[in-house]
């Protein structure tokens, strides 16, 4: 199996949802560098940006709506580090819209350079039960709309 090299941000889509953040001490390890599993939870907090951003308020989903939208599978491939105090750009995109999941990829930048690319697959589910639900349509529809605006 061969490593996935680092892409510059500029073989992005254009057009793609980007947020800076800004890595904070709690962030980080004792030596300073962001601490490999807080990536995921960076990650998550964009992530809600992006569905509120393409519609879809995280908030609204898994409150009132009562859907959740937990995490299925998680990978992440490691580049370079991140450092307490610097500046990231953070840019989801949708790999994948399915039945009932969604795979979004997520790139970390600082400035030109790849630090971390997380594969996060979201798994819709009935919080009052538990169980697996079909994607709802207003999410399905605004994940396949941002797919399709990515050119992906």
């Amino acid at each position: 199996m061969s490593r996935p090299q680092p892409i510059p941000p500029d073989a992005l889509p254009a057009g793609a949802f980007r947020r800076p953040y800004r890595i904070r001490f709690h962030d980080c390890d004792p030596a300073g560098i962001v601490f490999f599993a807080a990536w995921f939870a960076i990650a998550h907090g964009i992530v809600e940006e992006f569905l509120d951003h393409i519609g879809v308020p995280f908030a609204a989903l898994n409150g009132p709506r009562r859907i959740g939208t937990g995490l299925a599978h998680a990978a992440a491939d490691y580049f370079a580090p991140g450092r307490f105090g610097e500046t990231v750009a953070v840019t989801p995109l949708v790999a994948r819209v399915g039945g009932g999941s969604y795979r979004l990829v997520v790139h970390v930048h600082r400035e030109a350079k790849e630090l971390v690319r997380l594969a996060l697959v979201s798994a819709t589910t009935d919080l009052e039960t538990g169980r697996a639900i079909p994607l709802p349509d207003d999410l399905r529809s605004a994940l396949s709309r941002y797919q399709e605006a990515c050119g992906q």
